[in-house]
């Protein structure tokens, strides 16, 4: 396939990126109140952080079904699948709130974990009928559509935080909503369901395999790191702002303009990847990441949290899409199924200890906001360190060097 025959992936391209921008909506908007409704259910303010950590476990558990799924019956399946999950979970969040039980709201942020797995696939699937030069600009441009998201999310949750009689309901509310009419979008995508393999069609690489070949493991340690560390402090960034001395409205705008900075690279990474190659792009999405850490270590004035959360976005932008696009092409046609569904379930099992993590250090680690968050920002930097270590690996290996 070349460039000239892309207009079927251009096609999935803007049904992708609507959805991105309507559905991924519903992902600020949880994890802006997510930390908060938990600490106003929670018997201990240690686990308010708890449901949003739910909500990335369940993400990590249905990852292999969900990219199971998808490989037998298609992609379109598979995200309507995920939109009824996030629907039911936004239900099952609103009666929670309703009658005050923690445990069946850990349960309904558990449901939304199927949204959120089966929205980690949209890149992939941006990926499916592009030709190879299409490829990175295609998972960029529909990471942007998390722009639109990164505004319709937290403006809904200013509009409808409040809007019943019990907090938090009526975003819940909103949820459902944004889940059911965002479904109608697939009804578009134009993505063939997999050819069922002949009986001696070539298998592929097993599990063990895939992550033993070295551009396969830098890159999921890259995606991995990336977005982990990205949740780890993002998860906390609500609890400090507010435990800072801000208000909830100052909360939902630093998560604004962190999630726009998320999305906006997304315009320019694929040309970035395209020109500079993909290593040196998630290079410097790691040294971005660390800049945010520093930012956050520098005071808790609100434009440090403005200026940290922008610059983490970035950075997570850069390593995620680069790490994307880099195991995009480091597998064969046959492989799909079974590499990306093990490279979200590692991914997303890396989120969900981040996001676990992330409540106790903010909450647990010291007798303030302050120290709390000072001890989420330490904890990234070993991290920081393994996936520099590892693509420092990669590009010192001769296969590396003779490619280049």
């Amino acid at each position: 396939m070349d460039t000239a025959q892309d207009s079927r992936a251009r096609r999935n391209v803007t049904v992708l990126v609507l959805a991105q921008a309507l559905l991924g909506a519903q992902m600020p908007m949880i994890f802006t109140i997510g930390g908060l409704a938990g600490q106003s259910l929670a018997s201990n303010a240690c686990f308010a952080t708890l449901p949003i950590s739910m909500i990335v476990l369940g993400s990590m558990c249905a990852a292999t079904p969900v990219s199971a799924f998808m490989q037998r019956f298609g992609r379109r399946a598979g995200f309507v699948l995920g939109t009824l999950g996030g629907a039911l979970g936004g239900a099952v969040g609103a009666y929670a709130l309703f009658i005050a039980s923690f445990p069946l709201f850990l349960a309904g942020s558990f449901l939304t974990g199927i949204y959120m797995s089966a929205q980690g696939f949209y890149r992939f699937a941006a990926a499916d009928t592009a030709s190879e030069a299409f490829r990175p600009k295609a998972i960029s441009y529909v990471m942007a559509g998390g722009l639109a998201a990164a505004i319709i999310g937290p403006q809904l949750v200013k509009l409808t935080a409040d809007a019943y009689v019990i907090p938090f309901v009526g975003t819940y509310g909103a949820v459902i909503a944004v889940n059911l009419v965002g479904a109608l979008l697939f009804l578009f995508l134009d993505i063939p369901k997999p050819p069922v393999p002949a009986h001696d069609a070539p298998r592929g690489r097993s599990r063990r395999e895939l992550l033993a070949t070295p551009r396969i493991a830098v890159a999921v340690i890259c995606a991995m790191v990336s977005y982990a560390l990205m949740n780890l402090v993002m998860t906390s960034t609500p609890l400090a702002v507010v435990g800072c001395g801000f208000e909830t409205g100052d909360a939902a705008n630093i998560v604004t303009a962190h999630v726009l900075a998320m999305y906006i690279p997304s315009f320019f990474t694929g040309h970035m990847i395209a020109r500079f190659g993909v290593e040196k792009v998630v290079a410097l999405g790691l040294v971005i990441l660390a800049g945010a850490g520093g930012v956050a270590l520098s005071g808790v004035d609100l434009e440090q949290f403005f200026l940290a959360l922008v610059l983490l976005g970035i950075g997570w932008n850069f390593g995620f899409i680069g790490a994307t696009t880099m195991l995009a092409g480091a597998h064969e046609p046959h492989e799909r199924g079974r590499m990306q569904g093990l490279n979200d379930l590692l991914v997303f099992g890396g989120v969900t200890m981040a996001s676990l993590a992330s409540g106790g250090l903010m909450n647990c680690s010291g007798g303030t906001a302050q120290e709390g968050w000072t001890a989420v920002n330490m904890a990234m930097a070993p991290f920081l360190m393994l996936a520099g270590g590892a693509l420092i690996w990669l590009l010192l290996r001769p296969e590396t060097q003779a490619a280049e």
